[in-house]
């Protein structure tokens, strides 16, 4: 069975089920009706319903009757159960369930199937009646009917299977907002959730009804190819790229790629840069015969040309293969500069297969929903990464690079929507991320961080309007699928994090020359920004500019290394973990916060371009030979990071909200031995700063 636990509410592949029964005594109820309706990324799929009557083989009590109208005449002839629940059984599959009170459904369910000696049944299930009681106790009863009264769900066919099946799938559609509000967003939370609840308060505790329990179906992606992710597609492509001459045949074009005994050539003309490959040829032979190897050879090329960045990994590549079908890509510099080609036969050797999930999908969702259907893979890709010996820190740069397309896509999505309402952007703008998605460093305990910087116009006027509701747009779709708020509201939707070139400068001039302890907080979420959306030239020329700015303002980066972080201890006097009641530690606050920071002001001072730590720290060290605290640093920034996003995967299938906290205890010795020296060096960070500083 595949994972659920940590797909979105809001994109998770479910289905609804509803039983109508003789009585309501689990022990001897038997079923008359089934009823269930599939889920499609959170909202009922209107095509794919499941109904059938069901001789119970006894006689329909009369009360029974009277709610659900089905007599003994009405299931005279219908299917008996054994035949019945391998058909339901079958149309479930993999999916889990939802249902109203679906605890006492399944409970029958296992009942019947244990009487006529079928397996039982164990989907992982959530009851709409606990997640209502959860997220607003104060309504008088938690019916259906109540429960589309506030919700504003029409409810259809009562008290049918199929008729109650569709209304728990709308309420659960209805009720994701408000379990988000909460910080209930992914099904093993919101598992998680109706497990711990109280359990006087819903009738779906009832003695014999079916327990939730935690998914603990293998991976679904083990045995992950991690090649892809590993490499950049810089490290296979074919380079320098190869131009035909203006006005060559198709017939020269043929000669020249037998010669250079490659499989594509670009062309130019006045359409721009186009590409012909061996299917190109192949056609114009099949349409035209000989006759089109006497044509110019730009007219058989195909336009425009498809590309890649050659930073990419090669998951991202094959992704946009698969999707546009095509078997051939330019790779272009950041700047968009054409230095390469990258063929489908640079990609045999990869062993490329369906476990490269991530590909496109963020890039090209279509709406909300499907940007977080998208989304929703990460975790697995995650685990499966670190389960093939991938360096965390690598993994933290897939994540990353993910985030930062889908803080793309969710600021097109919004641009999309305010057009829909006669709005166009008024300037040329961009989107950046900071933070650690500007440093490629993001784990899963996500938030927001992000800014827009836009060409001209003064905090309040229409141009900063737009970018305001803008801002607000982005947010509202990263929270939607799975990237919360920002809690510190670093989110372009806030005044302080939007701006013109011109209130960019001057907020910039204000923190480097009298920087108060809030402006300090801010430089170090800045100067990690990278642009993802827009005019990447704009916002790399105000970024340039800030760290220009710095570098050559000691006084102003002498004031940031001292206010910067104070871990606590987190080593008792025998060396033993300060952890919290919980047995966990805060590797956050006690290691990590410090050797990035450290590492962002070392390079801030001496010129340093780079924005990973781990880079930063490389170039470091090149400078200051010898530097072997550095080496340290740069050793233990892996650590940890290996260890928060090994803490962060487990807790995320336990339905848990990934934090920093990781429980020491659950790390090898050999993990434990080495966190340890890494937090014996953090003390000494700030004299090392001190002494590389200047």
């Amino acid at each position: 069975m595949a994972r659920h636990g940590p797909t979105p509410l809001l994109a998770v592949d479910a289905v609804a089920l509803d039983l109508e029964t003789t009585g309501l005594n689990v022990r001897n109820a038997r079923i008359v009706q089934i009823g269930a309706v599939a889920l499609t990324l959170g909202r009922p799929d209107g095509g794919e319903a499941f109904s059938m009557l069901v001789n119970p083989g006894v006689p329909i009590p009369a009360a029974a009757t009277a709610i659900h109208g089905l007599s003994n005449a009405d299931v005279l002839g219908a299917k008996n159960v054994s035949d019945a629940l391998p058909e339901l059984r079958s149309f479930v599959g993999e999916r889990p369930v939802i249902g109203h009170s679906v605890g006492f459904d399944l409970a029958v369910l296992n009942a019947e199937a244990e009487r006529v000696g079928q397996k039982p049944f164990k989907w992982p299930f959530l009851d709409t009646r606990m997640l209502a009681e959860m997220v607003n106790s104060t309504l008088p009863e938690f019916t259906l009917e109540a429960l589309g009264a506030w919700l504003g769900v029409e409810p259809e066919g009562r008290h049918t299977a199929i008729g109650d099946a569709r209304t728990a799938a709308m309420i659960l559609a209805a009720l994701i907002p408000h379990l988000r509000a909460r910080g209930i967003r992914t099904w093993a939370e919101a598992e998680r959730a109706c497990r711990e609840a109280p359990r006087e308060r819903a009738a779906g505790h009832e003695i014999g009804w079916a327990e939730s329990s935690r998914d603990t179906a293998p991976p679904v992606l083990a045995g992950i190819d991690s090649y892809p992710y590993r490499h950049r597609v810089r490290e296979i492509m074919t380079s320098p790229p190869r131009f035909l001459e203006p006005g060559r045949t198709l017939a020269g074009a043929v000669a020249e790629m037998a010669e250079e005994k490659i499989s594509s050539v670009f062309v130019k003309d006045a359409r721009g840069v186009g590409i012909l490959t061996e299917r190109d040829i192949l056609r114009a032979i099949a349409a035209d015969g000989r006759v089109a190897l006497k044509k110019p050879a730009a007219e058989v090329a195909t336009f425009p040309l498809v590309c890649v960045n050659a930073d990419a990994f090669i998951y991202r590549a094959i992704g946009r293969m698969s999707r546009l079908k095509v078997r051939h890509l330019g790779v272009t510099t950041a700047k968009g500069a054409l230095v390469g080609a990258l063929s489908a036969r640079d990609l045999l050797r990869l062993r490329a297969s369906e476990a490269i999930l991530l590909g496109d999908a963020v890039r090209t969702a279509e709406d909300a929903t499907a940007l977080a259907a998208a989304w929703a893979p990460m975790p697995g890709v995650a685990e499966a990464l670190l389960a093939e010996d991938v360096e965390a820190v690598s993994v933290a740069t897939v994540i990353s690079r993910e985030l930062g397309d889908a803080t793309r896509r969710a600021a097109e999505l919004a641009e999309e929507a305010l057009r829909a309402e006669g709005e166009e952007p008024p300037v040329p703008y961009a989107v950046l991320v900071l933070g650690s998605a500007g440093r490629g460093e993001s784990l899963l305990a996500l938030d927001q961080d992000n800014a827009i910087v836009f060409r001209s116009g003064a905090p309040g006027g229409p141009e900063d309007s737009y970018f305001a509701k803008l801002g607000a747009g982005i947010a509202d779709t990263l929270d939607a699928i799975g990237v919360p708020y920002c809690t510190g509201g670093v989110m372009a939707r806030e005044p302080d994090w939007r701006g013109s070139v011109e209130t960019w400068r001057e907020r910039i001039g204000h923190w480097l020359a009298r920087p108060s302890p809030e402006d300090l907080m801010s430089v170090d979420i800045f100067f990690d920004a990278k642009p993802v959306h827009g005019d990447v030239k704009l916002a790399r020329s105000v970024i340039a500019e800030a760290h220009s700015h710095a570098s050559r303002a000691p006084q102003f980066v002498k004031l940031l290394a001292e206010a910067g972080p104070r871990p606590p201890d987190a080593l008792k006097l025998f060396r033993g973990f300060r952890t919290d009641d919980k047995g966990r530690l805060d590797l956050k606050l006690c290691a990590l916060l410090p050797i990035v920071a450290s590492a962002r002001v070392l390079a801030m001072r001496h010129g340093i371009a780079e924005r990973s730590t781990q880079e930063r720290l490389e170039r470091l060290e090149e400078r200051k030979k010898g530097a072997s605290d550095l080496a340290a640093m740069r050793k233990g920034h892996k650590v940890v990071v290996a260890a928060i996003l090994a803490q962060q995967i487990r807790d995320i299938h336990a339905g848990l909200k990934p934090g920093n906290r990781v429980e020491t205890d659950k790390l090898s010795r050999s993990d434990q031995a080495t966190l340890k020296e890494v937090l014996s060096l953090v003390p000494r960070i700030g004299d090392l700063v001190r002494d590389v500083l200047f």
